[in-house]
């Protein structure tokens, strides 16, 4: 695997039908399992590590945002990737760079609701990232839910030929999903941040056992002590709840001072599926 620093030097390392993995660094095991995923497709695969500015809002943690490219190579290199693409900033915006992709009214919801300009700065980097790199393929996790319905959809109305996949999220044995800012938490937050799955699994289980009403499935969902910013159901691709379609369930809260986010997939068809991904684990 080579570091890249510039699109001339991604684009002599690879050719062909190329698949990208988008991140901002602080790579874990879930960022790995995308860059397996990547490696199936059998082309070769970029991984990019840029901390994106444009998509933190005012008081948000840009500056302390981890970042480790050493750790991230080696995650990286072992998982597959062929290129890891990390640029300066003045290489993904160059001076006199004025446009932004406005990713449509659902960029203003759900977390676009309290991080405004999020999605749009998401938005405009990747579509800047593509035109870089030039992949036929792009993998994104489910936990980002929001964010892999809306580039999708970017990438659709743009018609940028970039295929977007993606990718199951990758859960800690107690259900947290895997995130680079669970390393803000300390052993007390991070108990407290085990609430979070364990709510996407009370609704689960209400949802296996028949109820479909959003009314019903609240119900059957306690929340008490969470310090809790939304929890949605949305249709798979996030417009309204319709009881007899697949849906997604959405929470975002805080512990502390740490956002997080995670989300479930529930499908009427298979109903026991959702908490069968949410259960607790042995620690491997």
């Amino acid at each position: 695997m080579i570091i890249a620093r510039t699109a001339d030097e991604v684009r002599a390392a690879v050719t062909g039908e190329v698949a990208f993995v988008p991140t901002m660094g602080a790579l874990h095991e879930g960022h790995a399992s995308l860059v397996r995923l990547a490696v199936g497709f059998g082309g070769p695969v970029v991984v990019s590590d840029f901390v994106n500015p444009t998509q933190f809002g005012p008081g948000e943690d840009f500056e302390r945002y981890p970042r480790d490219l050493d750790g991230d190579a080696a995650i990286a290199a072992a998982a597959g990737a062929d290129v890891l693409f990390a640029p300066a900033v003045d290489e993904v915006y160059p001076a006199g760079f004025e446009t932004a992709v406005d990713p449509g009214p659902l960029g203003d919801e759900l977390c676009g609701a309290t991080r405004p300009g999020h999605f749009r700065g998401v938005a405009t980097v990747v579509t800047r990232l593509y035109g870089l790199v030039g992949p036929t393929r792009a993998v994104f996790g489910r936990k980002d839910y929001q964010q892999l319905i809306l580039m999708r959809r970017v990438a659709r109305d743009l018609a940028l030929g970039v295929e977007v996949v993606g990718a199951p999220t990758v859960r800690e044995p107690d259900g947290l999903a895997l995130s680079s800012r669970n390393r803000y938490l300390d052993a007390a937050g991070r108990e407290r941040a085990a609430q979070v799955p364990a709510v996407l699994r009370a609704l689960a289980g209400a949802y296996a056992d028949g109820a479909r009403a959003e009314a019903d499935l609240r119900a059957e969902t306690p929340t008490d002590g969470l310090d809790l910013e939304y929890l949605e159901l949305r249709d798979a691709e996030l417009g309204p709840h319709d009881p007899d379609r697949p849906a997604v369930a959405l929470i975002a809260c805080r512990v502390g001072a740490t956002r997080l986010i995670d989300n479930v997939l529930l499908d009427p068809a298979d109903p026991d599926r959702a908490a069968h991904e949410l259960a607790a684990k042995e620690p491997a």
